[in-house]
């Protein structure tokens, strides 16, 4: 039988083809798009299935391969049935098709080519570009219209808040601090929002996310909280701070710029977000991270290499398909031609190998806090005022960077050291920066290498640009060696009503300091401020507080004391806990949806509440057995 059936289809092949399927090719292979309907024209990434039409039906099950033209191995396979002529293959995603030099497929059975081919023409993916903190769509425009860099590629180009669709991101304005930003779970929406409009304009299933800075962030909760089908094809960062950046300290202890200045703390990032947001669905991870500082005493609030406002082993936090570095600063990351050159192109040109199946990586566990930091001095100062911030430097302390915001990027300091004597600050001994980019944390930087130990006196000065109104500033040391505070909260996504411990250890050389102040600023959601005391245990201080509002909660913590050689110290830490709704919240947010609804809304509604309720239920599980 098997025999009859090889020279049944010789025969047929001699005489011609059978007729053909509409919308099907001369070889056979019929292209089957998401709707399944025949499709002849596809965009890279969209959704597809190949079927094949044998010449006569089977006289036992053939498998049968699809292969396009340049690649090695076959894209798709199926077999077909006994007594049957034709088969479909599982639907699996066209990526990289767009940049192959031709697309012809064609089609096998068992390992014998069928005569023939189904050429398909594919349109390139659309690029989807997220800006980051404390700007806006207009970072983008190296890369948008027609003199940009994705149209030398001939790839459609978008940038949340261009106008193109709607949706408007927002990050913040210093032109405004005071101003709430959006949460990057809010600004997660916006952007889907968007990237739904932009298929519909362009037809495409999938786009590509280039992303900077906090963009990052928000593609990532996106793609775990807010994506309900395959949209994304990759997702490009430059310079994102994955675990966060110490540089927007001083920022937030200003009050400025929340609740996303509090979103990018380190101890957020660590020990709520990077625990929490773990689902990828599948897309590729790649990096480009800045390294042009690589002295540690140029590096003002990161550690080396960074671009100055995210250290290299920030952005790398995270696992990553593919990381490359170029001695650039972080704004330069998204204007820089050479960049895209040398690092973005190839990622968007990238073929179909490129896009092999992924599984999410575990959750990591929670660090207790470790860079060791003064608190963060703040003030307001107008012309004719200064004033002066006491900062002591403890015994062993090898560097020590200090970084200065200033909402007007005006104001001058004068350093005096431990001995007394006025300090010239100096590019090379000193690095020191004073940057004019307002998308940039940092105004002035500088650091000390060996700093004499004492009392340091910083003064704050207003120059001739000063405003009249005066000009916000906060002011923070970072230190590398001498003293050590650890510190942490427990837990780090407590419930509504759950209490939550804040606890710090200080020791000096490996033995503990004699602690005479010991306190803790607590940063509410709705903007307030709540001062608590740590109880000392044994040679730990700690206390308990329970939240009464949901949300994100930011902690400066303070501890200062004596060491056993009689020298002064004094160590701040930022810490994060995030409270999870209430049931009076959860359910007056169901009453207003349910207002204005119909009945079979309504049931509709409340069924999908029961199951996020029970999806709730097992996360809840999930959390407090991980944490055991």
């Amino acid at each position: 039988m098997r025999r009859l059936f090889w020279v049944r289809i010789a025969l047929l092949l001699l005489l011609g083809p059978a007729p053909l399927a509409k919308g099907q090719a001369a070889g056979g292979v019929r292209v089957i798009g998401r709707d399944g309907q025949s499709r002849l024209q596809i965009t890279d990434g969209d959704q597809i299935q190949l079927q094949v039409r044998l010449p006569a039906p089977a006289t036992e099950s053939s498998p049968v391969t699809f292969h396009l033209a340049g690649l090695d191995g076959p894209v798709a396979a199926c077999t077909v049935p006994a007594e049957m002529d034709a088969c479909l293959s599982a639907p699996f995603p066209a990526l990289g098709w767009y940049w192959l030099p031709d697309q012809r497929l064609t089609a096998a059975v068992a390992g014998v080519p069928l005569p023939g081919e189904t050429a398909v023409a594919v349109a390139p993916r659309p690029v989807v570009m997220v800006h980051g903190f404390i700007s806006n769509w207009e970072a983008w425009q190296p890369y948008l219209g027609a003199e940009g860099f994705l149209a030398t590629l001939g790839l459609p180009g978008f940038a949340v808040g261009d106008g193109q669709a709607p949706g408007v991101l927002n990050t913040g304005s210093l032109t405004n601090p005071a101003v709430r930003t959006n949460s990057i779970a809010q600004n997660a929406v916006i952007l889907g929002d968007y990237i739904t409009a932009v298929q519909q304009q362009t037809g495409a299933e999938q786009v590509d996310l280039l992303v900077h800075s906090m963009g990052g962030m928000i593609s990532r909760y996106y793609l775990d909280r807010v994506m309900t089908s395959d949209n994304v094809a990759q997702l490009i960062f430059l310079g994102t701070p994955q675990s966060g950046s110490a540089c927007v300290l001083p920022v937030a202890a200003l009050g400025f710029l929340l609740p996303a200045a509090l979103e990018i703390q380190p101890s957020y990032m660590d020990g709520v977000f990077n625990r929490q947001i773990v689902r990828r669905q599948g897309v590729p991870f790649h990096l480009v991270a800045g390294i042009r500082l690589l002295e540690p005493v140029t590096s003002p609030c990161t550690s080396v290499p960074s671009d100055m406002v995210v250290g290299l082993d920030s952005a790398t936090s995270i696992p990553l398909d593919s990381v490359t570095q170029i001695p650039l600063t972080h704004s330069d990351l998204i204007a820089s031609p050479e960049l895209f050159t040398e690092l973005v192109k190839p990622l968007l040109q990238a073929g179909p190998e490129a896009f092999a199946p992924r599984t999410d990586p575990p959750a990591p566990a929670a660090v207790a806090a470790t860079e060791q930091f003064s608190r963060v001095f703040t003030g307001r100062i107008a012309p004719g005022q200064s004033q002066e911030i006491t900062i002591q430097i403890d015994p062993d302390v090898r560097l020590a960077n200090f970084t200065l915001f200033d909402s007007s990027r005006s104001l001058q300091v004068e350093v005096r050291g431990a001995s007394g004597n006025l300090l010239t600050l100096d590019p090379q001994a000193n690095g020191l920066l004073e940057v004019d980019d307002p998308e940039i944390m940092i105004y002035l930087g500088y650091g000390f290498t060996d700093p004499r130990p004492g009392a340091w006196v910083v003064t704050v000065l207003p120059t001739a640009e000063t405003p009249a109104a005066g000009a916000d500033f906060a002011l923070m040391a970072r230190y590398q060696g001498g003293g050590t505070l650890t510190a942490q909260t427990n837990p780090t996504v407590p419930a509504f009503g759950e209490p939550v411990t804040i606890s710090a250890r200080l020791r000096a050389a490996g033995q503990p300091v004699t602690v005479d102040l010991a306190t803790a600023l607590l940063r509410l959601p709705d903007g307030r401020t709540v001062t608590v005391d740590l109880n000392p245990g044994g040679d730990a201080f700690s206390t308990s507080y329970t939240p009464t509002q949901s949300g994100l909660h930011a902690v400066e913590l303070i501890v200062s004391g004596t060491t056993a050689g009689g020298g002064r110290i004094e160590r701040a830490a930022f810490l994060s806990f995030e409270v999870q709704p209430a049931v009076e919240e959860v359910g007056q947010l169901r009453r207003t949806l349910l207002t204005g609804l119909g009945v079979g809304g309504t049931l509709l509604l409340l069924f999908c509440c029961g199951l996020a309720f029970l999806a709730g239920a097992v996360l809840v599980l999930v959390r407090r057995k991980s944490q055991k």
